[in-house]
């Protein structure tokens, strides 16, 4: 745990910045789940589930501040307040993120700002989407046949302004498996730039949305058709894409009940 500096106002607060995994309450950690029951105040995601929220005290105080479709429902620096408001009035705060803080979830920039405080704070990892996605739509992210390396990126930032961070002709020459977060709006774009650096348009590509939970729906396509079949089938946000060869696998992989479900309806509707 990180403590503050002894010339720095020790608050009597901590901040746990806790990953609440993908979805499915029992993916949670057992220390995340301890902590969450002793909570005074939990600060918590849109991505975060009702289940996992049940874990709380009753009297928990209860911070919404996450975002749906894009549209923040508080700006990060107002997150940031809010962490060092409840830490400074001696609470037990949890941070409580879908997936995993540190993995396009902005814990990073939280721990500077406690840090930077004085503030002490601990970081519980969570499963992230792109594991827990992956596992139950049935596509291991490597195999020895297929695929040695695996690649986290986020698709949303806008990939046809030009000094865009990412550079996705290169991801197109890599062969490894590409996991991308927060994809689904520049999909189309984010598909095309990959084929041009090389990218098999048969390459398979597979969407999982609201992955490991009830309404967990996936659709398996190629990285040529994947943008338009996920536009004619309704598949939107949360969604992680996972291209590359293991992503066929899902077709005899999948294991967990609606994934199945979903793969039988788009062989269904393909015939």
């Amino acid at each position: 745990m990180f403590h503050a500096p002894t010339h720095l106002s020790s608050p009597t607060g901590t901040v746990h910045l806790v990953g609440a995994g993908p979805g499915d309450a029992e993916l949670l950690t057992l220390k995340a789940r301890r902590l969450i029951s002793e909570a005074d105040a939990i600060v918590y995601d849109y991505l975060v589930s009702p289940e996992v929220l049940a874990f709380a005290r009753p009297e928990a105080e209860r911070v919404f501040v996450g975002k749906k479709g894009g549209g923040f429902c508080c700006p990060q620096r107002e997150i940031e307040d809010i962490l060092l408001r409840l830490a400074r009035e001696g609470n037990h705060v949890v941070r409580l993120k879908g997936g995993d803080p540190f993995v396009f979830g902005r814990g990073g920039e939280e721990a500077e700002a406690l840090a930077e405080a004085g503030i002490s704070f601990e970081v519980v990892p969570g499963i992230t989407s792109a594991l827990g996605a992956a596992a139950y739509a049935g596509v291991p992210l490597t195999h020895r046949a297929h695929a040695s390396a695996v690649v986290f990126l986020t698709g949303h930032e806008d990939p046809a302004k030009p000094d865009t961070s990412i550079h996705w002709e290169d991801y197109g020459r890599l062969r490894a498996t590409l996991c991308i977060y927060m994809g689904m709006k520049n999909l189309e774009t984010i598909t095309r730039r990959l084929q041009a650096g090389g990218l098999p348009a048969s390459t398979p590509a597979l969407v999982v949305q609201s992955a490991t939970t009830g309404e967990h729906r996936q659709l398996l396509s190629t990285v040529a058709n994947v943008a338009l079949d996920s536009e004619h089938e309704g598949m939107g946000a949360p969604a992680m894409v996972v291209i590359g060869e293991v992503a066929a696998l899902a077709d005899k992989l999948a294991w967990f009940g609606p994934a199945r479900q979903s793969l039988e309806a788009g062989i269904a509707l393909a015939s």
